[in-house]
């Protein structure tokens, strides 16, 4: 299967953007060679600032732009975007309601060998808590450029999870973002599998392999994390009687937690959430580091035959 970076797509979109926009403006810090934010600094001198090795300084900056007008594209890794900047972006940014979209690379474990000290796996929920603040994590680089462009034309603060190794190409050059709308990329009436990122793709290998035994499962791709779709999350759930969450994050105020939320509250089901769990990261290469998280397609399938338990006799036989 073919693969693209996430962060490439997004240096590009914001290079076609800026030659649309005079108001877009872009911050880094220090990093613009890892975000790819240069490409934009190397046509636009004039409307990139590396405000260095100074996170907690580049958002109240980006928020500055904002309120004069600009829409600021802001860049870092996620640590420290959503960790050392976590104060700015809650008084400056998210408090004031201002048009700032953070876009970070290197969430997750998938940063690899740079370990837990850099290996952002709290940065969803970081941000799902914080009012106003709309929350995304693209699935493939064709999500991630449609993204882009959407939040561009959005009015408000937005983050987005990048990462750093390529993922798996799941959309055709013709699909279209909507904020806070999921969507389904493979259909299926025994359980639901939502998950979000790199983990989509996974999803839909799982279901491939939960197939050969029986098992028809529904995917989900659920980019946006906040506003959550809070109508397919039912929907699914009262087609399929389970459903199985799936993020290279915390489970703790991640997509499980934003899942399980709704459901609770709408329409109680067994759900079973695969993330981490209570622990930071470890170095090692991101493949070998999913599979240690238990992350990997087969994690899934195992955890779905699990939950397939709790469905009526007819479906225990399968499992």
């Amino acid at each position: 299967m073919e693969k693209a970076s996430l962060r490439e797509a997004y240096g590009h979109a914001l290079l076609e953007l800026g030659r649309r926009n005079e108001d877009i403006v872009v911050l880094d810090a220090d990093l613009s060679g890892s975000t790819k934010t240069r490409l934009f600094a190397q046509e636009f001198p004039h409307r990139f600032f590396n405000l260095g090795v100074a996170e907690q300084d580049m958002m109240g900056t980006a928020a500055g732009l904002a309120a004069s007008g600009k829409t600021p594209f802001a860049s870092t890794f996620a640590i420290f975007a959503t960790g050392r900047a976590w104060e700015q972006v809650r008084q400056s940014i998210a408090y004031a309601c201002l048009n700032v979209k953070i876009v970070a690379s290197h969430g997750g474990i998938t940063v690899g060998d740079d370990g837990g000290s850099h290996q952002s796996m709290e940065d969803i929920a970081l941000m799902r808590i914080l009012p106003n603040m709309v929350v995304t994590v693209p699935a493939d680089a064709v999500e991630m450029r449609a993204l882009i462009y959407a939040i561009a034309h959005y009015r408000g603060p937005v983050y987005v999870r990048g990462s750093r190794i390529k993922f798996p190409i799941i959309y055709n050059e013709d699909y279209r973002f909507q904020i806070g709308k999921g969507s389904i990329v493979r259909e299926g009436e025994d359980i639901t599998i939502i998950a979000t990122g790199l983990m989509v793709h996974h999803g839909l290998e799982a279901a491939k392999e939960l197939a050969k035994v029986g098992i028809e499962a529904r995917v989900i791709n659920m980019s946006t994390i906040k506003p959550i779709d809070k109508e397919l999350i039912v929907k699914s759930a009262k087609i399929t009687g389970i459903v199985l969450t799936a993020e290279e994050h915390l489970v703790l105020g991640g997509l499980g937690s934003a899942v399980c939320e709704v459901l609770a509250e709408s329409y109680p089901i067994p759900v079973k959430c695969i993330g981490i769990r209570d622990r930071f990261g470890i170095s090692g290469t991101s493949e070998a580091l999913l599979s240690y998280f238990h992350l990997m397609p087969e994690d899934i399938v195992e955890e779905a035959k699990k939950l397939l338990s709790f469905k009526p006799h007819r479906l225990r036989a399968i499992a």
